[in-house]
């Protein structure tokens, strides 16, 4: 899990590099977030989707449920780069929705699932190895139910591998409507890729630290036969 770790902190590191650096660089249109967003959905005939403010710090998601956009403050109001950047790329999400993209379907559909599989299998494998510390049930019984939370386990991995080309793709729908629509111009291009990659990174982290995870209990399993 170590390096699994250290990629973790490295993407983190990076993205809020890039976003501090770009946060500062004004966007020469001097639209803010919310308005980039707004003209992106409302030129793709999404005018029935909200685009709101909300508290914290790059807090902001797409809600297919609401079909709302919900952006923290400083990119709701922020008129940078990053904020446009980022802003455009919840719009990206949207874009896919009225597209019928299969793998946000299949991520919305994964999302109760994976919810569940979470704290389910941290309880089984968690509470599993505390009672078998404790002596409360047989290394025999606990290699049986441990079986059980990897496979809970598992349906968190494949939440994390479906949300990765989501999330690039999400990216890349962002950056043709920003410079399809002359919301920022080409020597911004720089900008929103760096703070976009930067975001995409961190996806790459959770599906690598959750693949390492599944293995690590796999092999925990397996030796413990």
């Amino acid at each position: 899990m170590g390096p699994a770790l250290l990629l973790g902190i490295w993407a983190q590191f990076k993205l809020h590099h890039a976003y501090s650096k770009y946060s500062q660089v004004p966007v020469d249109s001097g639209m803010t977030g919310a308005q980039a967003a707004r003209e992106i959905l409302d030129r793709a005939g999404l005018n029935d989707v909200s685009v709101e403010e909300i508290p914290g710090q790059l807090s902001d998601h797409y809600d297919p449920l609401k079909r709302a956009l919900f952006l923290s403050s400083d990119i709701f109001r922020g008129q940078s780069v990053a904020a446009v950047g980022v802003a455009a790329h919840e719009s990206g999400h949207a874009l896919q929705h009225q597209a019928s993209y299969s793998l946000l379907n299949a991520r919305m559909a994964l999302v109760p699932v994976t919810n569940f599989a979470s704290s389910a299998s941290g309880l089984i494998i968690g509470g599993g190895f505390l009672l078998a510390y404790l002596g409360m049930i047989s290394p025999h019984f606990f290699s049986s139910i441990i079986w059980i939370g990897i496979i809970l386990f598992s349906a968190v991995a494949l939440f994390q591998l479906v949300t990765l080309p989501v999330e690039y793709d999400a990216s890349r729908r962002a950056k043709e409507q920003l410079f399809r629509l002359g919301l920022v111009h080409e020597h911004e291009r720089a900008g929103v890729s760096k703070v976009l990659n930067a975001a995409a990174l961190t996806y790459v982290a959770a599906l690598v630290s959750s693949i390492l995870q599944l293995l690590y209990y796999i092999t925990l399993a397996r030796n413990r036969r």
